[in-house]
């Protein structure tokens, strides 16, 4: 089990959205995985990966490449076992780029809270360094930095 559990209500979607979020501030994809489902299906960009294994090398492949990776997700909406999330994230590649990822996330759930479905759309824009926007140390994001609707992205 993996709490808050379906049906989610405006509280318990939040707390499942800052869970998410909290997990791949960590960059683990060990950590990260736990809370799918054994033959989870995804599409994120131009990848479909089914099941944890699969999900585990592209998280290993994306943190291997997205360098100082923060993340900030917001709720959307929500409905019984479905919640839709749009999201940002500021990384850099190995040349020192920065780049600001833009995204929207459908995500579907279990009785027992895991998901079995994610659904993800992102978009890259490179920044300059000067532009970026998300500074605390990596991992979480403290409780009182700015949502993404606070900083208006």
């Amino acid at each position: 089990m993996k709490p808050p559990l379906p049906p989610f209500t405006h509280e318990s979607a939040i707390q499942k959205v800052r869970l998410a979020e909290d997990a791949w501030n960590s960059r683990d994809p060990d950590r990260v995985v736990g809370v799918y489902t054994d033959d989870t299906v995804w599409r994120n960009r131009a990848e479909f990966p089914v099941g944890r294994e699969q999900v585990h090398a592209l998280l290993t492949r994306k943190w291997a490449r997205e360098l100082d990776y923060r993340l900030i997700k917001e709720l959307w909406a929500f409905g019984g076992n479905r919640i839709a999330v749009r999201f940002a994230y500021e990384w850099h590649d190995d040349s020192g780029h920065w780049y600001r990822s833009y995204g929207n996330e459908n995500w579907e759930f279990t009785d027992e809270g895991l998901m079995r479905r994610r659904f993800a759309s992102i978009n890259d824009l490179p920044i300059a360094e000067s532009a970026r926007l998300f500074f605390w140390p990596l991992g979480r994001r403290p409780d009182d930095h700015p949502s993404l609707s606070d900083l208006g992205l």
